[in-house]
């Protein structure tokens, strides 16, 4: 840890959904959700395993029909990976989701009726031992709040929110994490700000329907740094109107960025300009596709020319530098005999960038 990255986290309780550690200092879990009709098995299972090769720790999986309920159950026995079942309205898809093996439920107490309902949800994830999320939303707070409020503010969410927390407490259930989401980014934080000083659960952090991937990007990352760079957040998911994928790539970036959890390729490429020897956009963008399944944290400088890049290079597991025709090569901040000609970067570089995580993982195999 160096002094731009202390963060000291938020005190919380630890709950776990499957064997993935929720709060408590547990590393910050990143999660999506699939947008596949549940009732397509196949193509729900296919997401589910793309989204678990990308990197993600969970995954919150719509049943909003009977029928998906019953494809819940053959998913849940197809795929390792634990599983969130969203609920909304009908209280008996929870228990079904339940039945057939959730990991977590998320649910909005606020739309799932009376709390004859709300307590038989409760009882059953009680006896089967899973954690709920109580997930409160500026867009469906409950009537008489929202009346006393004239509009979502912080004081409304976190007052929903509070009202639920005191009904799981009655029936003595302590398995439970909270969401207070906005699509207003400074809605959002404030109400995680309030909701942080008065509960000790684990916090599920997000900008609910940020948008599409450019611009739900930018709201999600500037919404969650905030909390995250103040010790709020044990676990996360970036809502993109967009392939879920890209969810997990961002949540990564960030976490990355604010130097909390690293997976993966970390690329550092020039903007480009005149300079450049080489393609640079074309260049990282595909290496970027072709080592999605590199799950051990690297450092790769790809830079167009010498301006920059032999400062970068230096500092970089693996770095190139823009020359004419042949681009010089650094392995670990040394200049290697071998230049790589131009016109084979990308091939010559993905070998090399795989080599080098070979031998990383046989370091990591000896020497455990």
């Amino acid at each position: 840890m160096n002094k731009y990255n202390k963060i000291n986290r938020r005190k919380s309780d630890r709950i776990y959904i499957g064997k993935v550690p929720i709060g408590n200092n547990a590393p910050i879990a990143v999660q999506s959700m699939t947008n596949t009709q549940t009732s397509n098995t196949l193509e729900t299972i296919k997401q589910i395993l793309a989204l678990q090769k990308i990197g993600a720790d969970i995954v919150r999986v719509s049943i909003p029909t009977l029928e998906a309920a019953e494809s819940f159950k053959i998913i849940k026995k197809k795929i390792n990976i634990p599983l969130i079942a969203d609920i909304h309205f009908d209280y008996r898809l929870a228990l079904k989701a339940i039945q057939y093996g959730a990991d977590c439920l998320r649910i909005n107490p606020g739309n799932i009726g009376n709390k004859k309902r709300i307590s038989a949800v409760i009882n059953c994830a009680k006896d089967a031992n899973i954690p709920i999320r109580i997930g409160v939303n500026s867009g469906s707070l409950e009537k008489d709040i929202l009346k006393k409020y004239k509009s979502p503010t912080a004081e409304a969410l976190v007052e929903s929110a509070i009202r639920h927390i005191e009904y799981f407490d009655n029936f003595n259930f302590n398995q439970f994490k909270v969401s207070v989401k906005s699509s207003d980014v400074f809605l959002a934080v404030d109400s995680y700000r309030m909701l942080s000083n008065k509960i000790t659960q684990p916090l599920h952090i997000g900008i609910t329907e940020a948008g599409g991937l450019r611009n739900g990007t930018v709201k999600s990352s500037i919404g969650i740094s905030l909390l995250l760079l103040e010790g709020i957040g044990d676990t996360l998911r970036i809502s993109l109107a967009a392939d879920p994928i890209e969810e997990i790539k961002v949540a990564f970036d960030i976490l990355q960025t604010l130097k909390i959890r690293r997976r993966g390729i970390n690329f550092i490429a020039c903007p480009t300009c005149s300079r450049q020897e080489f393609d640079v956009i074309n260049v990282v963008n595909q290496l970027d596709k072709k080592l999605e399944d590199i799950s051990i944290p690297l450092d790769i400088s790809i830079i167009g020319c010498i301006v920059n890049g032999i400062g970068e290079a230096k500092t970089a597991t693996l770095g190139l530098i823009g020359g004419y025709k042949k681009s010089a090569l650094y392995t670990n901040g040394i200049r290697q005999k071998h230049q790589i000609k131009n016109e084979n970067i990308i091939e010559e570089m993905e070998k090399k960038i795989r080599k080098k995580v070979n031998e990383l993982n046989n370091l990591k195999k000896n020497h455990n």
